[in-house]
C-alpha cells in the first residue's frame, strides 16, 4: 500500500484518539548525535539488520562495563544474544503462559478487585503496577521478600532513569543515592533469591542465570532489567488502556464482549497508537545497506516507534484512530512496531498483553466502575515513555 491508496478516513481527518500525542511531540527526540528513522519500513530494516548493534539506554557503557561474558541479555548482540534469546525463551511462550502465568495472573487480578470492591475505588496505577509486580517477579524469580516491599524497591532504583534530566550538581548526589537504592534491592530482593535457587532450583529466570554462571553482580543488572520491562512500562500501559476504554463505550462494550483474541486486537490497537516505549537507538557496527536507506559504520540511528506505528503507507486510512479492525484487514501484527522488531523484539510481549487482558477484562465487569479522576501525564527522559498517576476509579461496595 502506499500513500496514493489510501482512502480518505471515514472518522475524519482531524481525528486523533492518541492521548500522548501532545506530551510525546514536545518530549520524545533521539539521543545526541543519532539520526531518526521515522518510516515503519526504514525502522524495520534498522531493527532487523544483523549489521546493527544495541545502544541508547545506557547500552554501550555497560557493555564495556561487562568484559567476562556475562552481560546483560538486553545488551548482547549477534550470537551471544541469540544462544541467551534462545534459553530464556521458555519462560515466555503461549504454554508457560496458559499453564503457569496466568494462574498468577488471575489470582493477583482477583486480589486487587477484591480490595477495590471493598473500598469501593482505588488508584489504577497503583493497582497496575501491583499486578505487574507479581507477574514479573514470578517469572525472574524474584519471590523471597514481601510482594510490596519489592515494588517499593524497584521503584526506588528507578532513579537511575531520572539522571539525564538533572543538572550536574544535582546528578552527583543522586547517583550516590540511586547506588544506595541499587544496593537494597540487592539485599532484600535479589540476593534472598539467589541463595533460595542455589539451595534449589526453580522454573525462573534466576535459577537458569545461576545454572549459567552468572556472578551476583550481573544477576542483580539482569533482575533491574526485567522489572523495567516487566513491571513498569507494563502498569503504564494498562492505565492507558483503561482510559481508552473508559473514555468509549462502544470501545468498551466491544471489549467486554469480545473473546480473547477479540480484546487483544482492541488492546494492540491502543498499543499502537501510545507505545510507551517511543525511541530505539542502534549503532551500525560497519556499512550496511537498509533497503531503501544506508548507515555509515558508527553511525547512531534512533528508531521512533511512535511515527514509525501511525505510518500511512503501512497502517492504512485513520492512523490517529482507534480501528479495532485494522490488523486483521491488513493481515499484520496488530502492535505493529510497539514492542520493537528484530532480534530485540521485547520477548515479554505476549505476558504483557495477557496480562492486561486478564486485569483489564475484569476490571470493567466491575459493578459501577467509573473512572472518577483522569490519570496526570508526565514524561520519562530516561525511558523515553510517558507515565501515567493518579487515575482514581470508583464502584460499587461489596
Amino acid at each position: 500500500m502506499t500513500s496514493t491508496d489510501v482512502p480518505a478516513c471515514p472518522m475524519g481527518p482531524a481525528r486523533d484518539d492518541r492521548k500522548s500525542a501532545a506530551l510525546a511531540a514536545q518530549r520524545v527526540h533521539p539521543d545526541p548525535g543519532a539520526r531518526a528513522v521515522t518510516s515503519f519500513e526504514a525502522g524495520r530494516s534498522v531493527l532487523r539488520s544483523a549489521q546493527m548493534r544495541q545502544a541508547g539506554a545506557g547500552s554501550e557503557q555497560l557493555k564495556a562495563a561487562y568484559t567476562g561474558g556475562y552481560s546483560p541479555v538486553f545488551f548482547l548482540d549477534g550470537d551471544p544474544h541469540r544462544r541467551q534469546r534462545t534459553a530464556i525463551a521458555r519462560f515466555f511462550t503461549p504454554k508457560a503462559i496458559s499453564t503457569r502465568h496466568r494462574l498468577v495472573m488471575e489470582r493477583t487480578s482477583d486480589e486487587l478487585l477484591g480490595q477495590l470492591r471493598a473500598n469501593g475505588g482505588g488508584q489504577l496505577d497503583d493497582l497496575s503496577y501491583q499486578l505487574a509486580v507479581a507477574v514479573a517477579a514470578e517469572i525472574v524469580g524474584l519471590t523471597n521478600s514481601s510482594r510490596s516491599g519489592l515494588a517499593k524497591r524497584v521503584q526506588g532504583t528507578l532513579l537511575a532513569t531520572r539522571l539525564r534530566q538533572l543538572n550536574p550538581v544535582v546528578r552527583a548526589g543522586a547517583q550516590l543515592l540511586t547506588g544506595a537504592l541499587v544496593l537494597r534491592f540487592f539485599l532484600r530482593d535479589v540476593r534472598p533469591a539467589i541463595k533460595a535457587r542455589r539451595r534449589q532450583r526453580q522454573e525462573d529466570i534466576i535459577s537458569h542465570l545461576i545454572d549459567e554462571g552468572y556472578p551476583d553482580r550481573a544477576i542483580l543488572i539482569e533482575c533491574m532489567t526485567y522489572a523495567v520491562a516487566g513491571m513498569v512500562t507494563t502498569r503504564e500501559f494498562i492505565v492507558m488502556a483503561a482510559w481508552h476504554l473508559f473514555d468509549n463505550e462502544a470501545l468498551r462494550a466491544r471489549f467486554t464482549a469480545s473473546d480473547e483474541a477479540g480484546q487483544t486486537a482492541i488492546l494492540e490497537e491502543i498499543l499502537r497508537l501510545e507505545p510507551v516505549a517511543a525511541m530505539l537507538h542502534r549503532r551500525a557496527a560497519g556499512d550496511c545497506d537498509l533497503g531503501t536507506d544506508s548507515a555509515k559504520s558508527g553511525e547512531l540511528l534512533a528508531v521512533d516507534i511512535r511515527a514509525a506505528n501511525v505510518d500511512p503507507d503501512v497502517v492504512g486510512e485513520c492512523p490517529h484512530t482507534v480501528d479495532a479492525d485494522r490488523a486483521a484487514r491488513l493481515k499484520t501484527v496488530g502492535s505493529f512496531m510497539s514492542f520493537g522488531d528484530g532480534s530485540h523484539r521485547c520477548p515479554g510481549s505476549q505476558v504483557a498483553m495477557a496480562e492486561t487482558r486478564v486485569f483489564l477484562d475484569r476490571l470493567m465487569r466491575v459493578g459501577g466502575l467509573r473512572l472518577r479522576r483522569e490519570p496526570d501525564m508526565t514524561w520519562c527522559d530516561g525511558l523515553m515513555s510517558y507515565e501515567l498517576r493518579g487515575a482514581v476509579v470508583s464502584c460499587a461496595r461489596g
